[in-house]
């Protein structure tokens, strides 16, 4: 019988590989949501416990955060928006993404920021991702199947960028629709 040496088998064992792929940064996702921005600045969200009721009322979801990461977008002083940075689960790994409102609390746009699971990147498609445009927390259609086409082989990590846009809208509905 012949032995193998242990540090032979721990360098021969199988590794998962990795599969993260950042897009955009939060930084080139503001200019892309807002070309017409001349300027960006943080806006503080701290949504206090009677909001966070709210939020899950209109969303239908648990408020994880009562800090959101905003920005918001101006032309002069003019505001014409947020973008919202955001992060949920995939499958395994986290997704990255961005929401852009307008300041009525309707989708402007959703960018994808960073991907980091092996399959199911099909959402940064731009056909799957425009369907969010114009929608918002009171028109209910924010949900797969109902306004919102799942992809097939990417269904969690669909399923979770939605419920994440939508709680976004919620958010955007109760704190900062103008």
């Amino acid at each position: 019988m012949r032995y193998v040496p242990l540090t032979v088998l721990a360098a021969c064992a199988v590794t998962a590989p990795a599969f993260a792929t950042q897009y955009l940064s939060p930084e080139q996702a503001e200019k892309l949501m807002f070309p017409e921005a001349d300027a960006f600045r943080p806006h503080p969200l701290a949504l206090d416990t009677a909001q966070m009721r709210l939020v899950e009322q209109a969303s239908g979801l648990p408020t994880r955060s009562a800090q959101w990461r905003v920005v918001g977008a101006y032309k002069g002083d003019t505001l014409l928006g947020y973008m919202v940075l955001d992060d949920v689960i995939g499958k395994f790994e986290l997704i990255s993404y961005a929401v852009g409102l307008n300041p009525d609390a309707t989708v402007r746009q959703v960018e994808i920021l960073a991907y980091r699971e092996s399959h199911g990147s099909e959402i940064r498609l731009p056909a799957w991702r425009r369907q969010f445009v114009g929608k918002s927390a009171k028109s209910g259609n924010l949900r797969i199947g109902a306004g919102i086409d799942n992809i097939s082989g990417a269904t969690l990590s669909s399923t979770h960028v939605t419920d994440g846009v939508r709680r976004i809208a919620a958010v955007a509905q109760v704190a900062l629709a103008r």
